[in-house]
């Protein structure tokens, strides 16, 4: 198999310990004729998005009572692959931190030429993993850990030197009426990211639809895209689309 097919790889390890219950790095290495460095980034990548638990010299299937957070997490890959589908070799985007868009990461691995921003510690260690590495950019700032990632006047005039093709961006909730919500009321920086953007992708899991947090963080004006599952109905499909924002639907694999 060629190695640059991550996707498909990671795929197939998935099905072998979802058969065999547990996988060895060494054989994993010789059946996809493989290094066992890029093996571990892969089973690190697929532990990060609850697909496996990581042993010593491979990984084992999740338990029985984890099921639930793997099929959270499917969803919310099913969405980041989708997501990822919108970006074309040598853009420049940046991706916003979050549990969602870090699913994201393994996805540009078969592009070339990019150029990544993030505010994330945790987004640029994927980003840093990837065999097709792109260039990696930060945004740098004052570390919020409510958020995870660099917020504040440093980030926002970094964000400003550079222009960029899409943001990637999640949310708390959605406003029906007026756009994303978020709990986090540092909202400056999400703003800035989507003013330096020529396309702004939100994406998140649709049972945030409809949920009312105070905080807006992008109204709908501003807002191109957004990538979410099937549980979202077509009448809210519809609503949202009347804001004219584009609304693309994800299928999580059963």
């Amino acid at each position: 198999m060629n190695r640059r097919n991550t996707q498909q790889r990671r795929h197939t390890i998935v099905s072998l310990i979802n058969e065999q219950g547990e996988v060895q790095v060494e054989a994993l290495a010789k059946q996809f004729s493989t290094s066992e460095v890029t093996i571990r980034k892969d089973l690190a990548e697929l532990e990060k998005n609850g697909l496996l638990l990581r042993r010593y010299g491979g990984a084992i299937a999740l338990p029985s009572e984890m099921v639930s957070t793997q099929t959270t997490s499917e969803t919310k890959q099913a969405i980041a692959t989708k997501a990822a589908e919108l970006i074309r070799d040598h853009q420049r985007i940046i991706i916003d931190s979050g549990s969602t868009t870090i699913g994201m990461i393994p996805n540009l691995n078969d592009k070339t030429g990019l150029v990544v921003m993030t505010n994330s510690l945790k987004l640029a260690n994927a980003i840093h993993e990837l065999e097709n590495e792109p260039t990696l950019l930060m945004t740098g700032g004052t570390w919020d850990p409510h958020s995870g990632s660099f917020q504040g006047q440093v980030a926002e005039q970094v964000l400003r030197s550079y222009d960029f093709d899409q943001l990637f961006i999640g949310a708390d909730g959605v406003d029906l009426a007026r756009g994303t919500t978020t709990f986090n009321e540092l909202t400056g920086l999400s703003n800035v990211m989507a003013e330096m953007a020529r396309q702004v992708v939100v994406v998140m899991e649709s049972n945030k639809l409809g949920r009312r947090i105070p905080n807006v963080e992008l109204s709908w004006g501003i807002i191109d895209i957004l990538v979410t599952d099937d549980g979202i109905t077509h009448e809210t499909i519809e609503q949202i689309q009347s804001q004219g924002v584009q609304v693309l639907v994800a299928s999580a694999q059963k």
